[in-house]
């Protein structure tokens, strides 16, 4: 009697969550009527919480790629599913071409950003702002970071700041590689945006941008003890850093003092639109705190894993060091650094970061929404729904790339994946504006790294974590040794 009583409790238990996901399932799409039967095929997961919790899950074991791998076994190998994350039902694109279709369509789609993101970057960031206003800041801020002349004045303090900065590394003993990394890439980002402010300052931002990046992708649960809740706390800390900075500079220009050369907000605080309008105090503060923390960020875990990898297998090390040699022996005589010329000259170093870009992923997801209804590979995309775009997928994609998984810088001689299938500054019009400046500082650090110095990892077989991005869960604790021969 006890076992009946039991069989009969579990399976009404099956019935009632059953019933729930059908439920949930049906609330998200009985608005379509008869279109539903284009919609692609997926799970909505439950109420609420939609597929988030198997989401987090698979990301937080070591198997990131067991989340869309269950899709595909589940419902086959179209690569476009239904699912309900982020609050949201959404539509995953994991297939290149459809990918690439999404990121250039700006009439269809436009960000659409988890809420988390939205409210912890700003209302006025680029990843909320859309149509006109996005191009005007877009052409405001890009040229200043990704330009020629840009480049070519921000290279000698990159420059220095990686040889000193690798000096001190080598008589430090054993450090968070990653850590130390992060600190450098903000050293200048700051010094691009915010060039007058002080080395403490600057530390205690980059102390705060770390609870920050925690939260951007994590559910917006505004709780003691969530990421989210600790990324706000962070928030309100930059704002009201940016804002003292902020009121700081308006009152050396009101008494007409000006900087002999701008930076970036300098650039902000000027900009006049048509009308002669000017960007508030909020708008100016929105777009610093998205640039500081992109800007920082990507180059600070790309370069730690090039190093890793480039350690981690001693021919392509070699390769790399070779050409970086052969750059310094013919380099003009009387000539004290690298110039753009040098750094383009980097070609198989070049391959390394695209290399690494491919494999790390460190934007794994993009988000966009529908404008209207919008038909995709012959699925349905309705109206208001979101469109995650799964880079992370799309890079490892065994119809793209032979052996994905495998670290191989020559898998790029001559050798150009189709469109849609190399997304890791994004594309289209939101292509990142910082993506040349990253791919510079990336290249100058492991130019002076591999003529001169070499990584011993504490934990080389240690676990690593994903979210918000692939890093080891030590943060590469290692030891930075300086060799005999000279990094410059």
């Amino acid at each position: 009697m006890e076992a009946a009583w039991l069989v009969a409790t579990a399976t009404m238990a099956v019935v009632v969550l059953a019933g729930l996901r059908w439920l949930h399932e049906w609330v998200q799409e009985h608005g379509l009527g008869e279109k539903r039967r284009h919609l692609p095929p997926g799970d909505m997961g439950w109420p609420v919480v939609g597929k988030m919790f198997a989401f987090l899950k698979a990301f937080k074991s070591g198997d990131p790629d067991s989340f869309v791998n269950s899709f595909v076994r589940r419902f086959g190998g179209v690569r476009i599913y239904k699912t309900y994350m982020f609050g949201s039902p959404a539509i995953m694109v994991v297939n290149p071409d459809a990918c690439k279709h999404v990121l250039m369509d700006d009439e269809h789609f436009i960000p659409g950003w988890p809420a988390s993101t939205r409210q912890l970057m700003g209302k006025h960031s680029f990843v909320d702002i859309v149509n006109e206003e996005h191009k005007r800041l877009r052409r405001l801020t890009a040229a200043p970071i990704n330009g020629f002349e840009a480049l070519n004045t921000y290279l000698f303090f990159i420059e220095h700041t990686v040889i000193s900065t690798l000096e001190k590394w080598a008589g430090m003993g054993e450090i968070e590689f990653l850590t130390e990394l992060r600190r450098f890439t903000f050293r200048i980002i700051m010094k691009i945006f915010l060039s007058e402010e002080g080395e403490s300052e600057m530390q205690m931002l980059e102390r705060v941008y770390t609870d920050l990046n925690y939260g951007v992708r994590a559910m917006a649960i505004n709780l003691p003890g969530f990421a989210f809740h600790r990324a706000l706390k962070a928030r309100k800390v930059l704002v009201d850093t940016l804002q003292g900075i902020l009121d700081r500079r308006r009152e050396t220009r009101a008494r007409n003092v000006y900087p002999a050369k701008k930076d970036m907000m300098d650039n902000l605080i000027d900009v006049e639109d048509d009308n002669g309008r000017r960007l508030s105090d909020e708008e100016i503060i929105d777009i610093l705190i998205m640039y500081l923390n992109a800007g920082h960020e990507s180059s600070g875990h790309i370069t730690m894993w090039a190093t890793v990898f480039l350690q981690e297998n001693p021919d392509m090390f070699a390769t790399a060091k070779a050409e970086q040699e052969e750059i310094r022996r013919n380099m003009p005589p009387g000539q004290k650094g690298l110039t753009l010329n040098e750094v383009r000259k980097m070609k198989y170093l070049s391959k390394v970061i695209d290399e690494t870009l491919r494999l790390v992923n460190i934007s794994f997801v993009n988000f966009r929404e529908a404008t209207k209804d919008v038909y995709l590979k012959g699925y349905l995309i309705p109206k208001g729904w979101k469109v995650q775009l799964w880079f992370r997928s799309i890079h490892l994609d065994t119809d793209v790339y032979t052996n994905p998984k495998k670290f191989n810088p020559s898998r790029w001689d001559d050798f150009t994946p189709k469109a849609g299938g190399f997304v890791p500054f994004g594309g289209g019009s939101r292509l990142c504006p910082g993506n040349e400046l990253a791919k510079l500082e990336i290249s100058v650090f492991l130019h002076h790294f591999l003529l001169g110095y070499k990584l011993i990892r504490k934990n080389p077989k240690g676990p690593v974590r994903y979210l918000p991005h692939p890093r080891p869960i030590d943060n590469c604790l290692a030891k930075v040794i300086k060799l005999h021969e000279k990094s410059v």
